[in-house]
């Protein structure tokens, strides 16, 4: 019976560890913070849909940092276009609008956002 006890505390204990080491993880500063909130402040706005692959890969090259790019989610599970995008015109996904009104479909780089952002580009390091 004890055994039995100490086998479920045990468990409960790695389980909860797990967590904890997942929590911290979240909370962690991403690489590209710093050029990620540029972005955003600069204006700029990224058009996307959950389903879209390209969307996707543009995340991906900002890592933890993500969290900070200036998203816009334009389509509902049931893939119905959202008011937001419909009222800007986005057509393809991903669409990036910069601030003084130019428009980009497909994936930038961190030099073609730093470029129409003025934002320093970071290495890419992935």
């Amino acid at each position: 019976m004890i055994k039995k006890h100490a086998w479920w505390i045990v468990t409960l204990i790695i389980i909860g560890s797990f967590i904890g080491f997942l929590v911290v993880q979240a909370n962690r500063p991403g690489k590209y913070d710093a050029f990620a909130q540029c972005v955003a402040d600069s204006g700029a706005k990224f058009y996307g849909a959950w389903w879209c692959p390209h969307c996707h890969d543009q995340k991906l090259l900002f890592g933890r940092s993500e969290k900070l790019l200036p998203y816009v989610e334009c389509q509902t599970k049931s893939r119905d276009q959202l008011a937001v995008c419909e009222e800007a015109g986005i057509k393809n996904f991903p669409t990036w609008i910069y601030a003084d009104g130019t428009r980009v479909v497909g994936v930038e780089s961190f030099e073609e956002l730093a470029t129409k952002t003025g934002c320093e580009a970071p290495l890419e390091t992935n």
